[in-house]
């Protein structure tokens, strides 16, 4: 639910208030659509807090700001917190008096009750701002698995703070220069860094992470990390602890004052959400899914399967071709480069809810938590090279790939299985590698080796060097992947259309309790998801535990054949992005070339690129020419 936005600044100036006010206001304004129904704002010595409220509950009395009794605590909220009401129990009987029925209001009185314990307190989705008078602290808080967003930037002591860039921009205090690091990381993974923005001076405050202000300096660590140790646990044993969490964790997600649904892609993730969905409920569910006119990309039968099964009220949509009417609209709303096309099914699934219901839940999670990605299992061929019985295998294969020319059949194979299993994972993540970029970016535009986003993500791996491989591949994806593309692509399609996205799987709890399950119960003799299907035997029709694995993706192939092939060219080859100057057009047109011609699949490298110089224009362009640089946020949004 909603948007948060707000600053903080150390040399207030009451005779200022009626001005911050306004910058509030207008911070709040260009982030309506994630909360349509209501504005909030609290302007005091200097500090300003601001939401745009999306109502799911206490509909009647949960306006935002909220305080504590005394108003000496303010907070604003974006989220849901699922054990509220245990804590407001609890609260109630250590003397706090609450004058609402909504979970906003615990976090005043919780912190009232245990300072910055609370947030370690609280079960759910949240971007919180708070702001305790007595101390002059201002606190922004993240939840653990990084499903809600939160933006800030440093400008001399000054603090800006929203749930979408846009916040910030709408202020016109951001030097719109681009990170050459963020860059870097958003062509080598289609996102940006968990900590950076595409914009230098703005940070986003990681997953877990607290920021704490006061007097001008500010200073961010962690309340939660993810928990790195695997248990020794019976099948059965584990199974059923399972299935209790998984049943906990749903019930929890089903607290709502307005009408509910599911996203069902017909995967298992998703049919065992509805499932257990279907079990708490007294009617039936709502369930949303959508399909595509090409066979390999369409799941509408699996989920018409499991619609069936459980007597859902199934509504679907067949997506064609068009995605070009939509992609400034996605844009827009991403505030920053975002390269995943499964965007575009995204914004459809929930424009499709949209129609119907307030809130949905999603089976986000499942891969990374019990090993569901292709890559957690060798390719055949890579495993084939493992066993082959030739000493120096691997230095022989890096030597050879190293001599063929760039772009020569083999040559990617033999330098990838020449590589440790780590910089495998990386390589096998990777869309512009190193000699991609290098080849890619203008001279000077390069961020440099030591901020390079292989060495990144080389250090989140290191942290995990205990754990067997494929658990370490499943933590690296759990706490980078996840948050920066999974759940920041269902968060923005999903609050374009003013629709709340829940995600029962990343309950912490039940987050906690997988990553504490042996390697062997998630990935089994070359079955992914071993615990999950044994589980779901329980509830699924047996024809969605053994189909195949199909990734919410789009036909960008066949797509690029038609309208959508002229508008990687015009765009592409533009005198426009030519002349910005971060990129090499030699390159660019090779990949186009070799696309269009057909002698090279480079769809998802050249919609990175495309989809990078659509922000441009909207981001960079619109705003170097408006006299209002807020005045295009807002228009864009």
């Amino acid at each position: 639910m909603c948007g948060i936005a707000g600053f903080a600044d150390p040399l207030a100036d009451e005779s200022r208030l009626a001005d911050d006010e306004r910058l509030l206001r207008r911070m709040c304004a260009v982030i309506r659509h994630r909360g349509p129904d209501d504005e909030g704002v609290r302007v005091e010595g200097g500090v300003g807090l601001g939401m745009r409220r999306l109502s799911i509950i206490d509909l009647a009395t949960g306006h935002q700001p909220i305080r504590n009794e005394d108003a000496s605590v303010w907070v604003v909220f974006n989220g849901e917190i699922y054990n509220f009401r245990d804590l407001r129990r609890d609260l109630e009987r250590r003397g706090h008096r609450f004058s609402t029925s909504s979970d906003t209001e615990v976090i005043v009185h919780g912190y009232d009750e245990w300072g910055e314990g609370v947030f370690n307190r609280l079960h759910g989705m949240f971007g919180i701002a708070l702001w305790d008078r007595r101390t002059s602290t201002l606190l922004l808080a993240r939840d653990r698995l990084g499903i809600k967003p939160l933006f800030y930037a440093e400008l001399g002591g000054r603090l800006l703070f929203g749930s979408e860039l846009k916040s910030l921009l709408a202020t016109g205090e951001i030097d719109r220069e681009i990170d050459p690091a963020a860059l870097e990381h958003y062509l080598a993974f289609l996102y940006t860094p968990p900590d950076q923005s595409i914009l230098r001076g703005v940070r986003k405050l990681p997953p877990g992470h607290l920021l704490r202000w006061r007097n001008g300096a500010a200073r961010v660590h962690a309340y939660w990390r993810p928990p790195l140790d695997e248990r020794p646990i019976g099948g059965r044993e584990a199974e059923a602890a399972l299935l209790e969490r998984l049943r906990s964790a749903v019930r929890s997600h089903l607290v709502s004052d307005v009408p509910l649904g599911a996203f069902l892609s017909g995967g298992i993730d998703s049919s065992l959400v509805v499932g257990l969905m279907a079990e708490a409920s007294d009617r039936p569910v709502k369930t949303f899914s959508i399909g595509f006119d090409e066979p390999a990309y369409d799941e509408l039968d699996a989920a018409r399967t499991v619609a069936r099964h459980f007597g859902t009220d199934h509504h679907e949509l067949v997506v064609r071709p068009d995605a070009l009417a939509i992609a400034d609209r996605i844009v827009a709303h991403f505030d920053e480069p975002f390269g995943d096309s499964s965007a575009i099914p995204t914004w459809y699934v929930s424009e499709l809810a949209g129609r119907h219901v307030t809130v949905v839940l999603s089976g986000d999670g499942g891969d990374e938590l019990f090993g569901g990605y292709d890559r957690y299992l060798p390719h055949p061929l890579v495993a084939g090279f493992d066993r082959l019985p030739l000493p120096g295998a691997r230095r022989i294969a890096g030597a050879v790939g190293r001599r063929l020319p760039r772009g020569a059949t083999g040559r990617r194979f033999l330098r990838h299985v020449a590589r440790p299993p780590a910089d495998r994972y990386i390589d096998a993540v990777s869309f512009y590698g190193p000699e991609d970029r290098e080849a890619l970016l203008a001279p000077g535009v390069r961020a440099g080796e030591a901020l390079s986003p292989e060495r990144r993500l080389a250090a989140v791996i290191a942290r995990t060097a205990h754990l067997p491989f494929g658990s370490r591949m499943m933590h690296a994806d759990l706490v980078t992947y996840l948050p920066e593309d999974v759940l920041t692509k269902v968060d923005r399609m999903s609050m374009a259309h003013s629709i709340e996205s829940r995600v029962p799987l990343l309950d912490h709890r039940l987050v906690e309790f997988a990553l504490s399950l042996p390697l062997g119960l998630k990935i089994h003799e070359g079955v992914r998801k071993r615990i999950l299907k044994d589980v779901g035997r329980r509830l699924l029709p047996e024809a969605i535990l053994t189909r195949r694995k199909q990734g919410f993706a789009v036909p960008l192939a066949v797509w690029c054949r038609g309208r959508l092939r002229e508008a990687f060219s015009d765009v592409l080859r533009s005198p426009r992005l030519r002349q910005r100057g971060c990129f090499q057009a030699k390159e660019i047109d090779r990949l186009l070339d070799e696309h269009l011609a057909g002698r090279r699949d480079h769809e998802l490298r050249l919609w990175q690129l495309f989809m990078f110089e659509l922000w441009q224009r909207q981001y960079m362009d619109e705003a170097r020419q408006s006299p209002d640089a807020a005045a295009i946020v807002v228009r864009t949004a």
